[in-house]
């Protein structure tokens, strides 16, 4: 078998459901499998995946292990010679994993290989290629100082080498995931990512992002971006250093404040957030028949790419009928109109979707017509 996807879950069933129907269609012409580690959710995830997924090997832990270990289990149920390590509030395009899969079995010295992320507007997410967070670039980015945080030296849309990538998305060697311990159970949620691309990096191999390929993540359908997520975060940073980078006394006080700061300026920037709403929605659809209530105005995606629209319109994806990749494209091209967009589900019940990655999506369930 040449791929296994592994899709961590822990009460995103919404999301999930999304983002296997994605993920089933870009395995299509791939000896693959997809396997969901549920962890402990209280939601409706298992019952969902059981009813709708019988396809999907399902592995169920009695207690939320935390992201670390959750996919290290994961790993030990897969048979793929490569692993896919993804979100379940991330939406992929059908070509997606043709091309990294074909990447990665070209280049045996790349350790893990990740996409461009872009979130639920659109927009392009800068943690998608990093570099190695030093003390020194820690130090920085409390002064307002992210050049050397972020892999400035690509742009978005080039392919180049990385240090650090998001593990929301990457790909990479199944063998080389267990020869470098895979993600350091040590870690509850956050850090694990970069202690592992940090690590690959120690054992010779490098990490690479190929930016013309686009995956929607929509961020925060599992932990609400608020001042416990910063502590949570922040203390992965920790945990980091203390782990990589010998410090005296004084360059760890440093750090320490520095990571302080961040969290009081990061919870002061999230309390900020503003939700946009949008009065005129557009279902964009291939299927001539279908109908929504809430939608003032039905087009096809051919109409949609070939008229201009108003700015703040959200557009409802019609799953069951469009291209992902063909979503993903229009979503990426144009970020400047302010539009926002939700997406149906292939049972035609449930609508998704987020305008900030700073806080939850939206959920909303449709009453029969």
């Amino acid at each position: 078998m040449d791929l296994s996807i592994i899709i961590l879950n822990y009460n995103a069933a919404a999301f999930l459901e999304q983002c296997l129907y994605s993920v089933l269609k870009a395995v299509n012409n791939i000896d693959a499998e997809v396997i969901v580690v549920d962890n402990d959710s209280t939601d409706h995830s298992v019952e969902m995946l059981q009813n709708n997924f019988p396809q999907v090997k399902l592995v169920t832990n009695q207690e939320n292990l935390g992201f670390s270990k959750g996919n290290n289990i994961g790993v030990q149920h897969a048979q793929g010679d490569y692993l896919g390590i993804l979100n379940p509030d991330t939406i992929v395009g059908e070509t997606v994993f043709d091309e990294v899969l074909a990447f990665a079995k070209a280049n045996p010295q790349i350790a893990f290989t990740t996409t461009q992320l872009i979130d639920g507007i659109g927009s392009y997410l800068p943690e998608s290629k990093r570099n190695v967070p030093t003390p020194q670039i820690a130090r920085q980015k409390i002064l307002g100082n992210d050049s050397k945080y972020y892999a400035s030296h690509l742009k978005k849309d080039e392919n180049g080498e990385i240090e650090v990538l998001v593990g929301a998305m990457m790909v990479c060697k199944k063998s080389v995931y267990e020869k470098l311990g895979g993600f350091d159970p040590m870690y509850f949620m956050y850090g694990e990512d970069i202690d592992l691309s940090y690590t690959a990096l120690q054992h010779g191999y490098r990490n690479y992002y190929l930016g013309k390929l686009k995956v929607i993540h929509f961020k925060g359908e599992s932990t609400v971006k608020d001042r416990k997520y910063l502590e949570r975060f922040y203390g992965a940073m920790g945990l980091f250093y203390n782990k990589h980078f010998k410090k005296s006394k004084i360059e760890k006080a440093l750090v320490d404040l520095a990571l302080k700061g961040i969290i009081a300026a990061k919870s002061i920037e999230n309390e900020n957030v503003v939700n946009t709403n949008s009065s005129y929605k557009v279902l964009v659809t291939n299927d001539n028949t279908l109908q929504l209530q809430l939608c003032d105005e039905v087009i096809t995606y051919e109409q949609l790419c070939s008229r201009e629209h108003s700015a703040q319109t959200q557009f409802i994806w019609d799953t069951a009928t469009l291209s992902f990749d063909e979503i993903i494209n229009f979503m990426a091209g144009n970020t400047s109109l302010q539009y926002t967009y939700r997406f149906l589900n292939v049972k035609r019940n449930l609508i998704i979707g987020s305008d900030s990655s700073s806080s939850r999506g939206e959920v909303k369930e449709l009453m029969p017509q």
